[in-house]
C-alpha cells in the first residue's frame, strides 16, 4: 500500500514538473496603451463591440427591472376589491 502511494506521488510529480508550458505573449502594454488613450470614449466601452453589447444589455436589464419593480409595487399598493 505504501509502495503504491509512493509510486503514485513520484508519477504525479514527474508529469507536473516535466509538462511543457505554453509561452503566452504579454499584451499588458498594448492594453494599457489602448485604455489610456484620450479619444473621448468612456473606459468601459474601450474594449470594443463586446463591451458595448454588455453595457447595453446591462442597461436594458436594469431599466426593465426597475420598471417591473415599480409596476409590482403599484400593483401591491392598490389591492383588488373583493365583491
Amino acid at each position: 500500500m505504501l509502495r503504491n502511494l509512493l509510486a503514485l506521488r513520484q508519477i504525479s510529480q514527474r508529469t507536473i514538473t516535466t509538462a511543457s508550458r505554453r509561452q503566452i505573449e504579454n499584451k499588458v502594454r498594448e492594453k494599457q496603451k489602448l485604455f489610456q488613450e484620450d479619444n473621448g470614449i468612456p473606459v468601459h466601452l474601450k474594449g470594443g463591440v463586446a463591451d458595448a453589447l454588455l453595457y447595453r444589455a446591462t442597461m436594458i436589464l436594469t431599466v426593465g427591472g426597475t420598471i417591473y419593480a415599480l409596476y409590482l409595487l403599484a400593483l401591491a399598493s392598490f389591492p383588488k376589491k373583493q365583491d
